[in-house]
């Protein structure tokens, strides 16, 4: 069992909901319905630039092509070295998923 400080009901639900999406599509509906634009631009921005870092890009880089702020490419980084290895989890899936 995962142990984190996110860890409680509500959030379980709402991982359980998440994982019961079984398309694209399915997810665009109801993450726009539960998320703002900004967001879930947010979001999604922040996973570009988890891609772009561990692809050893620099900052400049990020930012330019993300609109990212230096603070968040560097709160990212952080989460890369130091966090839950969530990013690490998720973008080697992606990686995986991609070859096929």
């Amino acid at each position: 069992m995962y142990n984190s400080k996110l860890k409680d009901d509500f959030t379980d639900k709402l991982f359980e909901a998440i994982l019961l999406l079984e398309s694209e599509e399915e997810c665009y509906q109801f993450f726009e319905d539960i998320c703002t634009v900004s967001e879930l631009k947010s979001i999604a921005q922040r996973l570009e630039v988890a891609k772009m870092l561990a692809e050893e890009n620099t900052y400049t880089d990020i930012a330019s092509e993300t609109g990212a702020s230096t603070a968040t490419i560097s709160r990212v980084k952080r989460c890369l070295n130091y966090g839950a290895d969530g990013y690490k989890l998720i973008l080697e899936k992606l990686k995986k998923e991609n070859k096929k």
